[in-house]
């Protein structure tokens, strides 16, 4: 039976770093770059969500005789094209080498910009169901943009708060249709109801969160997205990794002189090494799951990294 992954969660170069055993999907319009209002004397960041009418380009498994690990949500997990532009990057990339590459494909498809609403409504979410296969493993990280604007004329990405049943109906001003807006559990719920529907079992995630301090803690979304997102995994009952909250400790510990160069904006886009440090957080969480059930395709790397969960 083939297993595979796939992660959802929130960059420019000419080259575009897409994961061990993935290919590129057809060339399609680039990113939308644009610099950032910065005070004289500061670094530039620039934006590298494409923007809400560009469809990027994703990748796809290299070899469809290795399970797949599928990585699909914004910015915070695959930014822009996923090679470092402006020195950002989504912890989707450096999650490669915590996985054996010949046991297992790594095919990063997260898009920046993309809340859990607007991933559906482009279209894909569609385009990954019809990869799934029973056996695969599904994980979702969003929450980033859901708490924008439902109709506004340059994003209209934002959910309903919490996982209720409410809904608003709008004239959608980027797909020039009406639609009915659900709240952010709704979509997570779809989510995972998709994935059990084909025969493949979801993980659920909350937000990694972003470089906002008080009282000397990094603040927590557990009374928002990150909450919502537990209580969607627990009304369906399966897997919960509290990014969130497990990421948090982490920069706690580290005090803000230390987590400032893991950050390449002011407080949402990782550099590298943050990345790097996300990565190795989601790895443990995985491996924190009961029964453990992605194990057997842990590099080395991925091995030796010890199993965390908060409880």
């Amino acid at each position: 039976m083939k297993n595979h992954l796939v992660l959802f969660g929130l960059a420019l170069a000419p080259f575009v770093c897409m994961g061990a055993n993935a290919q590129s999907a057809p060339s399609t319009p680039a990113a939308q770059v644009q610099p950032a209002a910065t005070a004289a004397g500061q670094t530039t960041i620039l934006v590298t969500d494409p923007g809400a009418t560009v469809r990027p380009p994703l990748p796809t498994a290299k070899n469809p005789n290795l399970p797949t690990l599928y990585l699909v949500g914004d910015s915070t997990v695959r930014n822009g094209k996923g090679d470092g532009g402006g020195g950002q990057w989504g912890w989707g990339e450096p999650l490669v080498d915590f996985f054996d590459a010949t046991k297992i494909n790594v095919v990063n498809r997260a898009i920046g910009g993309r809340s859990s609403r607007t991933y559906i409504n482009e279209g894909r979410w569609d385009e990954l169901l019809v990869m799934l296969k029973p056996g695969d493993f599904v994980v979702f990280q969003f929450g980033h943009n859901d708490s924008g604007s439902l109709d506004d004329t340059s994003r209209a990405r934002g959910t309903l708060p919490g996982v209720g049943d409410e809904t608003r109906e709008i004239d959608n001003p980027i797909t020039k249709k009406h639609e009915v807006v659900h709240t952010f559990g709704w979509y997570m719920a779809k989510y995972v109801s998709d994935t059990q529907a084909k025969g493949a079992t979801p993980i659920v995630c909350s937000l990694i969160p972003r470089k906002i301090w008080k009282d000397g803690k990094v603040v927590r979304g557990a009374d928002s997205f990150g909450g919502w997102a537990r209580q969607v995994a627990a009304s369906k009952s399966v897997g919960f990794i509290d990014l969130n909250e497990l990421i948090a400790r982490r920069y706690d510990a580290l005090g803000e002189a230390q987590v400032e160069p893991l950050f390449a904006d002011p407080h949402t886009h990782t550099s590298r090494a943050g990345a790097e440090m996300n990565a190795e957080v989601v790895t443990a969480g995985l491996k924190a799951l009961p029964g453990n059930p992605l194990g057997r395709y842990l590099s080395a790397k991925g091995q030796a990294v010890a199993p965390e969960a908060v409880r």
